[in-house]
């Protein structure tokens, strides 16, 4: 099926109508030119191609949307975990980046709420919770999406029916149990509107050796249909507390126009225009320090194959505080529309996404450099490029990004308020 033959063309009405087929089928051909064959592939059949068993060879003009092993970032108890090593490494290369204050939390890569997997690391989650045991704590299974099998917790006798031994009083790993992760949840929200929501940006990383990655300047916020409470009483009501569409469209105040979203540039003039401007473009470079970060944490781990791009759907909720934190990053963002703004927008999406992929719609070649033209972008930014960094010596300013005024504890630039700087862009 890999080595299917040719496609017929594709017309920009034909390619708009994949838009809402992208998640019922396992792959879909897409094509601009009778010679060559795209493929935008199901993460299971990915799993498929490149597994050892299947014997498949992709030849020099076939591309691929995910890379081989793509859920070292995506399942949401490897991103901690690949995060985690990143920091120790980091620590041990004796990195200004690494740096930690006097409590012991770092200071620039703490950008990932305190995670813990389970069961294994049941008695380590335990005593973390006995520090505050007024905390509120949420429970994610690590490979399901659109908030499938997620709860919040504030007591231990509430995971106790879970997976517990009564014996020992502790996990007992089972087979049949799906890994679990539990997040320090996050209940001080910025709230607009009296309501949480959270950001769904979209990242197209083309190489992670030299890593290259694009923003999408289009992203938008998702909002919750309810008002947000931090009272224990509603720590079941994930109309509340959940963001995802996939929750929100079955509730009662859900609005079928706007689908509860905001654009990405309605928050920043939002932001700015309440916050101040100085604020709000800390926050937005925050976010893109954070998505660079988590990319180079993958990146040693990453099996770089040069048939493969993959268009990421960062998830990012910003406290009140104006903190952004990494809550997961997906795969398979929803490609489906359920309003007509998103409908747009995904179908810019996907075009500038291909344009980048397969330049000019000419027949691809996994041995090209994949530095497109600044034309052919569309929507997308550079948010960096490490190849460019280190021939320009940037890649020393990011180091020195921390160090900027190191050693001098409470006078650091990214206390100070002043801009940062960006020097992936």
């Amino acid at each position: 099926r890999i080595m299917a033959g040719k496609v017929k063309w594709v017309t920009d009405i034909e390619k708009s109508v994949l838009i809402n087929n992208f998640e019922k089928r396992g792959w879909i051909q897409v094509a601009e030119n009778e010679d060559w064959n795209f493929y935008w592939m199901s993460v299971q059949t990915i799993r498929n191609v490149f597994s050892v068993e299947a014997g498949y060879r992709l030849s020099d003009d076939q591309i691929v949307n995910h890379f081989p092993n793509h859920y070292e970032l995506t399942r949401k108890d490897l991103m901690v975990k690949n995060i985690k090593r990143y920091r120790k490494e980091l620590e041990k290369e004796g990195s200004p980046l690494a740096e930690k204050d006097e409590n012991g939390k770092y200071i620039y890569l703490d950008f990932v709420p305190v995670t813990f997997m389970l069961p294994a690391d049941y008695n380590l989650f335990v005593e973390e919770f006995r520090k505050n045991p007024s905390s509120t704590w949420i429970m994610k299974p690590c490979g399901k999406a659109q908030g499938k099998g997620i709860f919040l917790i504030n007591k231990l006798s509430q995971i106790k029916k879970w997976s517990r031994d009564s014996k020992t009083s502790s996990f007992v790993s089972q087979s049949s149990k799906e890994a679990y992760v539990i997040s320090l949840y996050i209940n001080n929200p910025l709230l607009i509107g009296g309501k949480k929501f959270d950001l769904r940006l979209y990242v197209l990383v083309s190489t992670y050796r030299p890593l290259r990655c694009y923003m999408y300047k289009l992203g938008f916020c998702r909002f919750c249909t309810v008002k947000y409470t931090p009272s224990t009483s509603e720590l079941d009501n994930m109309f509340v507390h959940l963001t995802n569409v996939a929750i929100q469209k079955h509730g009662d105040d859900y609005n079928h126009i706007h689908g509860g979203k905001w654009t990405v540039s309605n928050l920043r003039l939002y932001l700015e225009s309440t916050r101040g401007k100085e604020v709000t473009n800390k926050l937005f470079d925050e976010i893109h320090w954070i998505i660079v970060q988590s990319l180079k944490a993958v990146a040693p781990v990453m099996n770089n194959d040069k048939h493969c791009f993959e268009c990421y759907g960062y998830d990012i909720i910003i406290d009140d505080r104006l903190k952004p934190w990494l809550i997961e990053v997906n795969a398979s963002p929803s490609l489906t529309s359920s309003t007509a703004n998103d409908r747009i927008l995904k179908y810019n999406l996907i075009n500038d996404t291909l344009n980048i992929a397969v330049p000019n719609g000419e027949i691809p070649d996994c041995k090209w450099n994949k530095s497109p033209p600044k034309e052919v972008l569309g929507n997308y930014e550079v948010l960096y490029d490490e190849e460019m960094a280190q021939s320009d010596g940037h890649e020393r300013e990011l180091r020195s990004r921390a160090g900027q005024s190191a050693g001098v504890k409470g006078n650091r630039a990214r206390d100070s308020g002043k801009p940062v700087l960006t020097t992936w862009k």
